[in-house]
């Protein structure tokens, strides 16, 4: 079952993610404690866009990258919030889904970018192209706990 295996929140770009058992998500702002939620984060927007509230990564393609590359590469190097098993989080990019209680709506990929490869390997610019993540919309508030499910309704599209 698709599920939660890590929640990460760090409170300025410098500081290093830190692993949390739950976090608080607020529509609108993002994940309590973390630095886009508190305006602090390398690319926060004034004011406050959607697709800044919550990062998700699939830990599929951490360990992918890590081992094509021979490095040592983390969940907590691709500073994402959500590290997920078990789901293709690009194929939720423009849908709306639920960890545990909290409902998102994916609104684009997160993809590298020169401050990720700067700050751990060069590589993610290319290793981690359309797998550098999901950014998404906080649409209901909540806690999220460590170990929660992810699930969405199928898209289902009808001929025109």
């Amino acid at each position: 079952m698709p599920h939660l295996v890590e929640i990460l929140i760090a409170t300025s770009p410098a500081e290093a993610m830190q692993p949390q058992s739950s976090v608080r998500a607020i529509p609108g702002r993002g994940l309590v404690g973390d630095r886009y939620f508190l305006g602090t984060g390398t690319f926060s927007p004034q004011p406050q866009k959607p697709d800044f509230e919550i990062t998700l990564i699939q830990q599929e393609f951490i360990e992918a990258f890590a081992q094509q590359n021979g490095i040592p590469f983390t969940a907590h190097d691709a500073r994402r919030n959500l590290v997920t098993t078990g789901v293709d989080l690009n194929a939720l990019a423009g849908h709306e889904f639920t960890v545990g209680n909290v409902k998102l709506r994916g609104i684009r990929l997160c993809e590298p970018c020169n401050y990720l490869a700067k700050q751990t390997h060069p590589e993610v610019l290319k290793g981690l192209v359309h797998q550098g993540g999901l950014r998404a919309q906080i649409l209901t508030e909540g806690e999220i706990h460590l170990g929660d499910a992810i699930t969405w309704s199928e898209v289902v599209s009808t001929p025109a």
